[in-house]
């Protein structure tokens, strides 16, 4: 796994051994990044459930004013703080779960890569909060990473959010969705 393009672009990033996370493959990173990349420039970025923060490390490099990494698993932590000290990227990393750090937000976020561990209610659950804690603009673009697209879309659907865009990788499926 590595940064693919900005500033820290070539770096080779640290990842976690074992099944405690799955770092989004860099065929799926990079597809993703070629789809956002107008948005990234200036924007704040929040990479909730970030495992190794490949994601929103990609962000800060490809010039995102505002870099914000949430996990709370302390394997995962320990890798994020090579990773940032690796690639010298200016980031805000909260040691915490995802409802405490957006609890203490204060400004509307531009982008949101939501990435939770599979087979849970947490792409639903932490997309409600976003909305319930108002920190979404009309603007506001937020990813969903699943493997099960027809359960967190039957999940979502009752949110008031609509899905712009939608891309298959493989098992992977990416839901983009803005605030209707």
């Amino acid at each position: 796994m590595r940064i693919i393009s900005g500033k820290a672009r070539g770096t080779k990033l640290y990842t976690l051994e074992g099944e405690i996370t799955r770092p989004t493959l860099d065929r799926v990173k990079e597809s993703l990044f070629n789809i956002i990349q107008n948005e990234v420039i200036g924007s704040s970025f929040l990479d909730m459930f970030s495992g190794s923060g490949a994601i929103g490390l990609e962000a800060a490099s490809r010039g995102a004013k505002q870099v914000i990494l949430c996990e709370k698993n302390k394997e995962a932590i320990s890798i994020i703080k090579k990773n940032i000290e690796k690639t010298h990227l200016n980031v805000i990393l909260y040691e915490m779960s995802y409802e405490k750090m957006l609890e203490k937000l204060d400004e509307k976020i531009d982008i949101v890569y939501i990435d939770p561990p599979y087979k849970t209610e947490l792409a639903y659950e932490s997309v409600k909060k976003l909305l319930n804690l108002n920190l979404l603009n009309d603007e506001s673009l937020v990813i969903i990473e699943t493997d099960e697209e027809e359960r967190v879309i039957k999940q979502i659907d009752e949110l008031e959010v609509k899905i712009i865009n939608k891309r298959k990788y493989g098992r992977v499926h990416l839901i983009f969705l803005k605030k209707k």
